[in-house]
C-alpha cells in the first residue's frame, strides 16, 4: 500500500478530540481510510452492514470498476482473456500473477491433468446421499471430505501444501461435479481421460456412458471454457470473503473452499443463473412469449413480489462486461445446436429485447447479466438447471484458492473478527422460575 500525502480527520460534535487517520492509495480504484486504530483511539467501531464501504484486505488479483463495467484479472481485461486464453491459462494467471509462457503452460496443464482422478472411496461417500439431493449439498460434502483423503496437503501455513492442494482442487472439481451429476441420474461414473483438454474432459465425464462415447463439440467446449473463465474470480464477493474468513482461522484449504461452495449456493450469489432459468420456465408455463407483457407489468409493480432474475448487478452500475461475451457465446451455441426456435430460448430472447428497450429497465440499468446468458448456454448444452451452481463453484475454485493464498502470504493477516452494534437487553439478573 502507498501512503497518501493527505490524512482523514474524524471530528465529533460532542466536543471529543478529533482523530487523524492515514489514507492509502491503491494502484487504481478508490483510496482507503485506515481505521485499524479507531477503537483504541475513540472506543467506537464503524457500522457498515454488508461491508459496502469496507475494504477487508489489500489484493492484487482482481479489480472491478462497476461504473465503467470493467473487470480485470491481474490487470488483464476479462474480454481479452475470454477470447485469447483458455481456462487453465487463466488459472495460472490468477495463481501466479502472470500469464504462462508455452513451457510453463505445458507443465501446469500436465500437473493438473495428472491429478484429475479422485480416491475410489469417494464414490462410496456419495452413496450416503439421496439420489434427489441438490448437487450443491453433495458438493459441499465432497469438497470438505477431500481433507480426509489428502493428509499430505492440509497445512494452510505450508506453501508446498497450499501449492499441491491448489492443483488438486482445480483438477478434481470437474470430476466431483460430474460424479455428483451421474449419481443423481443413476448413471455409472466416467473416469477422467488425460488425452483431453480440461474442459473437454469435464464434458466427457458429464455426458459419456459405457455404451456410448462422447465426442466433444469444439463450439460447446469453447462455450463451457468461456463460462469457466468469466466466473473464475470476482474480487471480494460473499463466497470469496467466506473463504478468506474461514481460512483466517488456519483451517485446511479443502475446508475453506467447502465453505465457499456453501456460500455460493445462495440464490443471491451463485444460484442466480439457476433462478434466472427457473423464472423463464415459470413464464413459459404462464403462456410463454405471449405473456411477457403481463410478466413485465408484475415486475414493475412493487407489491407483486415478482422479481426479474438475471438482470442488473449489485456491482456493475453499467453493463456487466461478462454479459456481452456470454451473449455472443449464447447465440453461437444456439446456432450450433439448431435451437434458435426452441420455445424457452425464444422466450429468453424476447425478454432480453424488452429489457434492452423498455425505459423502466433502461433507466434503472437492469441489463441482462452473465447469469442470464450462462444459464441459457448450459441448458442448451444439456446441463440440468440444478447443476448450474456446482459448475459455478468449479470455475470459481481457482479464484478462491488465489485469494486464500494471498491472504496467508500477507504479513498483516489475522483471524477475522467482525464487530457489532449491540441493541439487545443490558445486563440483568436471572429470577427464580416462580417469579418470572
Amino acid at each position: 500500500m502507498k501512503l497518501a500525502d493527505n490524512k482523514a480527520t474524524l471530528s465529533f460534535s460532542n466536543g471529543s478530540p478529533s482523530v487523524e487517520m492515514p489514507v492509502y492509495h491503491g494502484s487504481i480504484g478508490p483510496d482507503v481510510i485506515d481505521i485499524r486504530k479507531l477503537y483504541a483511539q475513540t472506543g467506537m467501531f464503524t457500522y457498515d452492514p454488508g461491508f459496502m464501504s469496507t475494504a477487508s484486505c489489500q489484493s492484487t488479483i482482481t479489480y472491478i470498476d462497476g461504473d465503467k463495467g470493467e473487470l480485470l484479472y491481474r490487470g488483464y481485461p476479462i474480454e481479452q482473456l475470454a477470447t485469447s486464453c483458455d481456462y487453465l491459462e487463466t488459472c495460472y494467471l490468477l495463481l501466479y500473477g502472470e500469464l504462462p509462457n508455452p513451457s510453463q503452460k505445458e507443465n501446469f496443464v500436465s500437473r493438473v491433468t495428472n491429478h484429475t482422478m479422485v480416491n475410489e472411496q469417494m464414490q462410496f461417500f456419495l452413496r450416503g446421499f439421496r439420489r434427489d439431493a441438490h448437487p450443491m449439498a453433495v458438493m459441499t460434502g465432497l469438497v470438505g471430505a477431500l481433507s480426509a483423503f489428502y493428509h499430505d496437503s492440509t497445512d494452510i501455513n505450508n506453501p508446498e501444501h497450499r501449492e499441491i492442494s491448489a492443483i488438486r482442487l482445480i483438477a478434481k472439481m470437474p470430476t466431483l461435479v460430474a460424479m455428483a451429476y451421474k449419481y443423481t441420474v443413476g448413471q455409472p461414473y466416467v473416469y477422467p481421460k488425460n488425452s483431453l483438454s480440461y474442459t473437454s474432459n469435464f464434458m466427457r465425464m458429464m455426458f459419456a456412458t459405457p455404451c456410448e462415447e462422447y465426442e466433444p463439440n469444439d463450439v460447446l467446449v469453447r462455450a463451457m471454457d468461456r463460462i469457466f473463465i468469466l466466473h473464475a474470480d470476482h474480487e471480494q464477493n460473499a463466497s470469496t470473503s467466506t473463504v478468506r474468513l474461514c481460512g483466517s482461522s488456519g483451517t485446511n484449504p479443502f475446508a475453506a473452499i467447502a465453505a465457499g461452495v456453501a456460500c455460493l449456493w445462495g440464490p443471491a450469489h451463485g444460484g442466480a443463473n439457476e433462478a434466472a432459468l427457473n423464472m423463464l420456465e415459470d413464464i413459459q408455463k404462464m403462456g410463454g412469449v405471449a405473456k411477457i407483457g403481463e410478466f413485465v407489468s408484475k415486475v414493475k409493480d412493487k407489491n407483486s413480489g415478482i422479481k426479474l432474475m438475471g438482470f442488473g448487478h449489485r456491482v456493475y452500475k453499467n453493463y456487466d462486461p461478462r454479459a456481452k461475451l456470454m451473449r455472443e457465446t449464447c447465440h453461437e451455441v444456439l446456432q450450433e445446436l439448431g435451437l434458435q426456435n426452441d420455445p424457452l430460448f425464444k422466450l429468453a430472447m424476447a425478454l432480453e429485447k424488452v429489457a434492452l428497450e423498455d425505459e423502466y429497465f433502461v433507466s434503472r440499468k437492469l441489463y441482462p447479466n452473465v447469469d442470464f446468458y450462462s444459464g441459457i448456454v448450459q441448458r442448451a448444452i444439456g446441463i440440468p438447471v440444478s447443476l448450474f451452481t456446482a459448475i459455478f463453484a468449479l470455475a470459481r475454485t481457482v479464484g478462491w484458492i488465489a485469494q486464500l493464498n494471498e491472504m496467508i502470504g500477507d504479513p498483516e493477516y489475522k483471524i477475522g473478527r467482525p464487530r457489532q452494534l449491540f441493541t439487545g437487553s443490558p445486563k440483568r439478573d436471572v429470577k427464580p422460575i416462580a417469579q418470572r
